[in-house]
């Protein structure tokens, strides 16, 4: 199969370097000329977004067909110290608010100006959370590179009056660039340690795009495999939050393990039959990768979604999730409980409610319509669709 990228001889510097093709006319010129080298932008800052420019950054110095430096747009805050939360992630190479104590890397440089951050960058990694992707790919139309490739790491979805819109066809869509996704049973500080996880690479048609994300994220820790299913290894990532609040529900209730593992079960068995709903492409073999039941079960027993939902419950539903996020997580956010509301709202136009019980009682649980106790009156009711039976064969 041949590369995307291929070596020739720098005239100037004597040395192996890397040439791009890509498009004539797409980009202002700048890759035709010999040795160029793809440019990466993290476009996001939090927990998870921190450790991807970690990962990037370690391979980036690795890698000749890769620029050294990789931009990370910060979300600029003040800190407790007065100091830029910028100005603080460039002077000690931390950040020092959402992944306290772990170097990134000498090489990432953080910027607050997202246009100057994306500009130059041919490979864009997006991470941020999922309510504010729309803002910023507004924000950013016209102003990347018509060249560039995207990947998304975001877990969500956008619900329009014409139907529910995975995020990565809505940063194609609005940006005119292809977008793959990296999903996968990921616990960002667990990553930052680099104890080993394993993540996947949905893609739609082009493999060596694929492959090039694969090179840019793996390392000895961090084991990447690229699947050509980008709906269902979104989905996956999207709907695993929902089944997370579940379990935190039954954790808070103190209900046991045998109780957790059932919610698991019935979650991933709803996660499949939403997805393939949706999309008919969608393959059963994708949840079988980290992406599918590897995440529920790392999400279902660690991760934010999962604690809040336990605190939830032990005070019956009393405080609110926006009061619980606010104090427990450190201006991070929840993904669950906006995914749960928008799947409800998926369900409740198609009318798939009673097919979906886990998934209905999960949002009715968060708006306050329904107690936490109310999650294992799940296991009494039956999904009414046919596609739960005849799949499983």
């Amino acid at each position: 199969m041949p590369l995307a990228f291929e070596q020739v001889m720098s005239p100037l510097e004597g040395e192996t370097e890397i040439a791009h093709h890509t498009n004539a006319g797409n980009n202002g010129g700048n890759d035709d000329q010999i040795g160029y080298k793809s440019r990466v932008t993290v476009v996001g800052s939090g927990s998870w977004g921190s450790v991807a420019a970690k990962l990037v950054a370690s391979n980036t110095l690795k890698i000749s067909s890769f620029h050294d430096d990789v931009k990370m747009w910060v979300f600029e805050e003040t800190l407790q110290s007065g100091e830029k939360l910028t100005d603080a992630i460039n002077r000690t190479n931390e950040n020092v608010k959402y992944l306290p104590g772990i170097k990134l890397g000498k090489n990432v440089i953080a910027d607050p100006d997202i246009d100057n951050a994306v500009k130059d960058a041919n490979m864009l990694v997006f991470v941020t959370p999922h309510q504010f992707i729309d803002d910023i790919c507004k924000s950013l139309v016209g102003k990347v590179r018509s060249d560039a490739e995207a990947i998304s790491l975001i877990k969500g979805m956008e619900v329009k009056i014409e139907g529910p819109c995975l995020l990565s066809s809505c940063i194609s869509e609005q940006l005119g660039i292809n977008c793959s996704v990296l999903m996968g049973a990921n616990l960002a500080n667990e990553i930052a340690e680099e104890k080993f996880s394993e993540a996947t690479v949905g893609y739609r048609d082009n493999r060596e795009m694929a492959e090039q994300w694969v090179q840019l994220f793996s390392t000895p820790y961090f084991m990447v495999t690229p699947v050509q299913d980008v709906e269902g290894v979104e989905l996956c990532g999207t709907l695993k939050n929902v089944v997370a609040i579940a379990a935190g529900f039954v954790d808070g209730l103190d209900m046991g393990n045998n109780t957790k593992a059932a919610i698991i079960r019935l979650g991933l068995r709803e996660m499949r039959d939403f997805s393939k709903l949706l999309f008919s492409s969608v393959e059963d073999s994708t949840f079988y990768e980290s992406c599918g039941v590897a995440d529920v079960i790392t999400t279902c027993f660690g991760g934010r979604n999962r604690k809040v939902a336990e605190a939830f419950a032990k005070n019956g539903g009393k405080r609110s999730f926006d009061e619980l996020e606010a104090e427990m997580l450190q201006g991070q956010k929840l993904q669950g409980v906006s995914t749960a509301r928008e799947v409800y709202e998926v369900l409740r136009h198609r009318g798939w409610l009673e097919s979906f019980p886990l998934f209905a009682t999960v949002h009715e649980i968060c708006i306050g319509h329904l107690p936490p106790s109310a999650i294992v009156k799940y296991s009494k009711r039956k999904s009414t669709l046919p596609l739960s039976e005849d799949s499983a064969h």
